[in-house]
């Protein structure tokens, strides 16, 4: 049996959905999940403040609606519109600091036993070392074109010997063989980034878009380049965003994707073919003013749920 652990606050579940903490029960078409502890780089970065991310989008997702059948003009009607989507909240994959890898396995055991169960998976970071164990779930259900939104490519093999945490997931995205195409998009500024870097993942066959090309061309030429009738996956790390939509990062870089780009992504990529999951990583809280940053990742949310259930994913 696998059980996660209830978000803080037996009510406190995104928008109110049900709480499902043993995932071999199931029953939804939608299962928002919590993955709170990255792989950290350092002995003290276990319980950073992205860790706290997951409670506060699911506080926040309170104000983002007052009722599930109110009129939701980023979709067109209400959430589900005609559909009778089921979606569960699933809590949060404990961690154990004095065992950090056990965080990455039960991870990749849980999107495992929510793709067994036939729903969808949205991941609530956590840093961004947490998709790669969700990367790895999918085996079995590629080949997977893989959307990953951003400032920075996170293509370092390692970091002070780590090579899961937060600056390499899309390297080891690129290792994994149900891995098809990758996309990054909103790359700009300076990062973690070396030329080496760079050349790998141009080398791998990456295409880079970068933010002042969606601004300049805008996402449908963004979609444009993506093959379409695929599988996709949505990794959004929220320095992706610009700051005066997502000011609660780490490291904000001015020039990043407006959330107008974002719901016309996510929109985009369901139209095209079938968006599997996506997750949303790197929020942390403490530096967020009046909660924008979370409401904003509980919008995304919405966008990816309201989409999905008009398309006829569930029917």
């Amino acid at each position: 049996m696998l059980r996660t652990i209830p978000p803080q606050g037996a009510s406190n579940t995104f928008l109110g959905f049900p709480l499902c903490t043993d995932l071999d029960t199931i029953e939804a078409d939608i299962a928002i999940l919590g993955i709170p502890y990255g792989y950290s780089y350092s002995s003290d970065g276990f319980f950073n403040e992205q860790a706290n991310a997951p409670s506060a989008v699911r506080i926040e997702s309170v104000r983002l609606s007052d009722g599930l059948d109110h009129w939701d003009f980023d979709l067109g009607g209400p959430l589900f519109g005609s559909s009778k989507v089921r979606v569960v909240d699933c809590g949060n994959v404990p961690g154990d600091c004095t065992d950090i890898k056990s965080h990455y396995r039960m991870t990749e055991r849980a999107i495992k036993t929510i793709l067994e169960r036939k729903a969808y998976p949205v991941a609530i970071g956590g840093d961004h070392g947490v998709p790669i164990p969700v990367f790895r779930a999918f085996d079995g259900h590629g080949p997977i074109t893989l959307v990953h939104v951003d400032a920075h490519i996170d293509w370092r093999d390692e970091v002070n010997g780590i090579s899961e945490g937060y600056s390499s997931p899309i390297r080891r995205a690129s290792e994994l063989s149900h891995i098809d195409r990758i996309f990054q998009i909103g790359m700009r500024g300076q990062g973690s980034a070396r030329t080496k870097e760079v050349e790998d993942a141009l080398a791998y066959g990456v295409e880079i878009i970068t933010a002042y090309e969606v601004h300049e061309k805008g996402m449908d030429f963004v979609l444009g380049r993506i093959p379409a009738n695929r599988r996709y996956y949505l990794t959004i790390d929220a320095d992706g965003l610009d700051p005066t939509v997502m000011p609660a990062v780490a490291s904000p870089v001015a020039g990043g994707l407006l959330f107008h780009q974002m719901r016309s992504l996510i929109h985009g990529l369901v139209l095209k073919g079938q968006l599997l999951g996506m997750d949303i990583v790197e929020i942390a809280p403490k530096l967020d003013l009046n909660g924008i940053s979370s409401l904003t990742a509980g919008q995304l949310i919405l966008n990816f749920i309201g989409a999905t259930a008009r398309v006829g994913y569930f029917n």
